[in-house]
């Protein structure tokens, strides 16, 4: 029903930024909780941040606190996630999520709907 398409994804220094975004296709975008993943090379698969669909709710991973910022615009059926001051340790494939629900979204269970990824690789 929902197809999504993640991009922004690069090679960028450390210290530097990235906008990634993501498109969404197929549904009523307003009505789906978006989530944003990593998952780097031996590990598995990480919540970085959530939004709820009308905005009123975000959380962030420990790790990117401070440092991300995941936004939605609905009128435009895109979610967002600006990633700045970025680590050799943010390198991982991100990956956004759509949830026909409102909460148990700090599991990937709660996410029905998954892009194919896109690259983020933070140079030493």
């Amino acid at each position: 029903q929902v197809q999504l398409v993640e991009s922004g994804g690069g090679l960028v220094q450390t210290g530097g930024s990235l906008r990634l975004s993501c498109a969404a296709s197929g549904g009523t975008f307003s009505r789906y909780a978006m989530g944003w993943f990593r998952q780097a090379p031996g590990k598995e698969r990480a919540l970085v941040a959530f939004v709820t669909m009308a905005s009123l709710g975000t959380y962030y991973a420990d790790s990117v606190k401070g440092r991300f910022t995941i936004s939605r615009d609905n009128a435009k059926n895109t979610a967002y996630l600006q990633l700045n001051s970025l680590k050799p340790e943010d390198t991982a494939v991100y990956y956004c999520a759509a949830s026909p629900r409102n909460y148990g979204l700090g599991s990937d269970v709660a996410y029905d709907y998954w892009g194919p990824g896109t690259q983020v690789t933070v140079s030493s």
